[in-house]
């Protein structure tokens, strides 16, 4: 079980009581279908003290994915996108060393402002370079793969 930041962000570590319950409760929602619905009724708590709640579907869609997490043990930490980070946290999520952040920070590959001698990095901005370095390395991936099957490498 690994904890990708703690600092200014709760990190849920399951237990195994929780990991039983996540299994449990992801199951269900994965049978629900909701579609295009903007919003979805919930009922917190049983018969005469349950209470109905409306939330955004979009947010039931997201605890799916956090439960579907936790059923398999792993720690969830939930991070708004405008949120700034510290280099040892982005190198955490990128897992990857504080040095090699700093170095993308001074290529200018990754966005950061400095708040008096710290950098500080947007998580959406982490994001956006992560997804374009993933890209990246499926491209390259794809181009060996097919240089080893037209050398004949792979039958």
């Amino acid at each position: 079980m690994s904890t990708l930041i703690r600092r200014d962000f709760e990190t849920v570590a399951p237990t195994e009581a929780d990991t039983r319950l996540a299994q449990e409760s992801s199951r269900v929602l994965a049978g629900r279908k909701f579609g295009k619905r903007s919003s979805v009724r919930l009922c917190l708590g049983e018969g005469a003290d349950a209470e109905p709640v409306v939330v955004p579907a979009s947010a039931v869609r997201m605890l799916f994915h956090l439960l579907k997490e936790m059923s398999l043990g792993n720690a969830v930490t939930l991070i708004p996108t405008h949120a700034e980070l510290t280099t040892q946290q982005a190198a955490d999520l990128l897992n990857v060393s504080r040095p090699y952040v700093v170095k993308l920070l001074e290529e200018g590959k990754i966005p950061c402002r400095t708040v008096g001698t710290f950098r500080r990095i947007r998580f959406d901005d982490l994001m956006d370079y992560k997804q374009k370095d993933d890209a990246v390395r499926k491209a390259i991936l794809d181009e060996l793969t097919a240089l080893d099957q037209e050398v004949g490498l792979w039958n």
